[in-house]
């Protein structure tokens, strides 16, 4: 496409989850939605995947199993009516029965009536997911193009034949305060949804530790999740002191939290490309992290923050206590990782990709469908 001021807009309807499922997938496709439908070129609409039903059919969205159906029920069939009004099919995608039930009927019927059709795969499980659930490789083919916000994603998927193209996550940097952090104070910041795979436990261990070295230490914990109880109940059993839940936290106010942190800690397991860690570079964080997934991608040791292994709680307490004690490590860190963040994980270095992305209006497969 020319970019002709003349042309039609192309109609872009991105598919994925509103924020009323706070994660990371919902974050950046409210950012992207916000951002894209800035520009003249695009004409952009949404389609959530978790649609809340009118009037009284909403009380069966409060009913276990129930919920799915009713839910699955209205979204396809939103799918089926505006999809024929637009171009692109942009679907979010996270992994295993998330994929089947959210992004495929995207592609199934973005498919049926012609649309070009992108797959924007996220999910740091992704090895595990393409390794042990054929099907779902099979019927990734239906998108004309995979789209991953990491080279870490872009790699996984060439092991099974897939040429994905990377477009990073961006950071909204005016909405998140930035202070130049020359004496830290033992405030130590985590807002990761508070399920197994991103083991917030280590997190809490790792501080335990600190806090018999630091006993003024702090930490705050945003997020919720199933393992919310086992962890305020394991706060309970260190006898630990200071730490604060405090639930789950919308977009609009997580950088008051990071503007009074002074530490951010995350010790996922398994991870892609967290938009807590480049925020926390925005605000000029610090930043403790394990290596799980696709973190090495956009950390660098040393530089940008501080890794260690997946798991290792005495490692991440080490690296806490060094920042306290090392204000030249902590400023070199923060303002390496600002200007890497304001140079890679902005808006303005992302918009021609994304425009470029869309503006390939043909059906051309531009991944290899082997099927490995």
């Amino acid at each position: 496409m020319s970019g002709d001021s003349t042309a039609a807009p192309i109609r872009v309807c991105l598919v994925g989850p509103s924020l009323d499922i706070l994660g990371g997938q919902a974050v950046q496709l409210d950012r992207l939605r916000t951002k894209l439908s800035q520009l003249p070129e695009l004409d952009v609409s949404v389609i959530a995947v978790n649609p809340r039903l009118p009037g009284p059919f909403r009380m069966l969205q409060k009913i276990k199993y129930v919920r799915t159906v009713v839910t699955s029920i209205a979204y396809v069939a939103t799918l089926i009516v505006r999809i024929p009004r637009v171009d692109v099919v942009h679907a979010f995608s996270a992994s295993y029965w998330s994929f089947l039930i959210a992004p495929l009927p995207a592609l199934i019927v973005g498919r049926l009536f012609g649309k070009r059709v992108l797959l924007n795969y996220r999910s740091g499980e992704a090895p595990d997911h393409l390794a042990n659930w054929p099907i779902s490789r099979r019927l990734m083919r239906l998108a004309h193009v995979v789209i991953a916000p990491s080279g870490y994603l872009v790699h996984v998927f060439s092991e099974y034949g897939f040429t994905a193209q990377s477009v990073v996550n961006f950071v909204n940097v005016d909405a998140i305060p930035y202070r130049d952090r020359k004496h830290l104070r033992p405030i130590f910041f985590s807002n990761r949804n508070l399920e197994a795979l991103y083991n917030v436990e280590c997190t809490i261990r790792a501080f335990a530790r600190v806090q018999l070295q630091v006993p003024e230490a702090q930490l705050v914990v945003a997020g919720d999740g199933s393992e919310r109880a086992r962890l305020e109940a394991l706060v309970t059993e260190l006898g630990v002191r200071h730490v604060t839940f405090v639930g789950r936290v919308p977009p609009a106010t997580m950088g008051a939290l990071y503007d009074a942190a002074d530490i951010y800690l995350n010790s996922p397991n398994i991870d892609n490309m967290p938009n807590s860690v480049i925020e926390a570079f925005a605000a000029g964080i610090p930043v403790v992290t394990t290596d799980a997934g696709g973190i090495p991608w956009i950390v660098d040791h040393e530089q940008t923050a501080l890794m260690v292994p997946v798991g290792d709680e005495r490692g991440m307490a080490t690296q806490a206590l060094r920042l306290l004690r090392s204000p030249e490590l902590a400023t070199r860190l923060t303002h390496n990782a600002r200007t890497v963040c304001l140079t890679k994980y902005v808006w303005d270095a992302v918009r021609a990709e994304w425009l470029s992305v869309y503006q390939q209006r043909t059906g051309q497969q531009v991944h290899n469908p082997r099927v490995a």
